[in-house]
């Protein structure tokens, strides 16, 4: 079975090294599907999970947006953050959807960021998603 090298790496160095039958993202265009052979592409990532079939396995990195590279034989992820479900901290997850929660329910407060709330709260629902689906 033809594979793709896959690499998902922050700027604190690379959080996943392999190879994969599959890589499936969401981009900010829609769902990706990646098999070896695709065409050369460029694409914005959303806060999501980044797939990659291995053996019959899903193996998941969560993801905190940045763009993926897909070629022939390679795909690579330059995340902002990155994480493994193994890596996860569920209980810091869960506090930071919970504070991401009570600033947005505090919205009419002129002093809250509405938009980085929901951004945060993303995170924290995509992370704490990844961790319960190891």
């Amino acid at each position: 079975m033809k594979t793709l090298k896959v690499s998902v790496v922050t700027p604190d160095g690379p959080v996943f090294e392999g190879e994969a039958s599959m890589v499936s993202a969401r981009s900010q265009s829609g769902e990706l599907g990646i098999l070896p052979g695709h065409i050369p592409l460029v694409a914005p990532l959303t806060i999501s999970a980044v797939r990659l079939q291995q053996s019959g396995n899903t193996q998941m990195v969560a993801v905190s947006g940045g763009f993926i590279e897909v070629r022939p034989d390679q795909v690579t992820v330059l995340a902002q953050s990155a994480e493994l479900p193994s890596s996860i901290d569920v209980n810091r997850a869960r506090a930071a959807k919970e504070r991401a929660e009570r600033r947005l329910n505090d919205a009419k407060q002129d002093n809250v960021d509405f938009k980085r709330a929901e951004i945060a709260l993303k995170r924290a629902v995509n992370r704490l998603d990844i961790a319960q689906n190891k």
